[in-house]
């Protein structure tokens, strides 16, 4: 049977982990906050409502992506496309091509962000093997201008990254949210978390300059996960509603 991704592709490692796809999280909700066509979600208002019912939907498509069969998974691509499709016509507007471009370069960044927090550095081929499986999901979904390879993608993220985002009023509404649904703690670990994984401009952006807390901690989980401990962290630190989802991220 064909897969989308292979079945010993660096993707399936960085998305097979529960921690690696919840820094991946961290880091688009922060940035994604910034994101001027962000105005779309508070359209449909979902974004907005349940913030975190909203990245484990987003999670359920890209891992039925990451670990399904090709028909499987071009499926899922269609879907997503025919949804945001719904979207334009109730609002009588398309979505910018940009705006697509965007959440795709936030998935490929963050997943080798994420991974490389936690795990180990990718290799040139490792991150351009990263970047062909989101660059096939971004062309099934009929996206226009992507850059062929990695190495031609880096500019031009930098470019999104300075055309793109600015802190508006649903910045801050959106970071408000954030806080509501997890509880001031879990809110401040997010806003900690988030500054292991944005680039410069990102933190600049949302007055994330001083070193995180959590840099220390980073080693001793690393640590926890090789007892086995790292479970119970979890428990700790993320919502009740949500273990039983966050147990089941865990692939490999």
């Amino acid at each position: 049977m064909q897969y989308f991704v292979d079945k010993d592709s660096i993707v399936r490692k960085i998305w097979g982990k529960s921690d690696t796809i919840l820094f991946i999280f961290a880091g688009a909700a922060a940035e994604f906050a910034l994101n001027k066509a962000v105005d779309w979600l508070y359209f449909t208002g979902k974004l907005p409502s349940d913030p975190i019912g909203r990245l484990f939907s987003t999670v359920r498509y890209a891992r039925t992506i990451v670990f399904a069969p090709s028909q499987e998974a071009n499926k899922a691509i269609e879907t997503m496309a025919h949804i945001h499709k719904g979207v334009e016509k109730k609002r009588g507007s398309s979505i910018p091509d940009w705006a697509y471009r965007d959440v795709l370069f936030m998935l490929i960044y963050y997943s080798i962000a994420a991974y490389e927090l936690l795990e180990d550095k990718l290799s040139g081929n490792e991150k351009e093997e990263v970047y062909n499986v989101f660059y096939r999901v971004g062309k099934g979904m009929g996206l226009k201008a992507l850059p062929e390879n990695y190495q031609e993608w880096l500019p031009d993220r930098n470019t999104h990254l300075k055309a793109d985002l600015v802190k508006s009023e649903f910045t801050i509404d959106l970071f408000q949210q954030y806080k509501k649904h997890l509880g001031a703690i879990r809110f401040k670990l997010l806003k900690e978390a988030q500054k292991l994984v944005v680039p410069d401009h990102v933190r600049n952006l949302l007055g994330l300059n001083r070193p995180s807390l959590l840099t220390p901690a980073v080693p001793l989980y690393k640590f926890s996960r090789w007892i086995k401990m790292d479970r119970l962290i979890k428990i700790l630190l993320l919502p009740g509603a949500y273990q039983q989802q966050i147990k089941q991220l865990d692939i490999i």
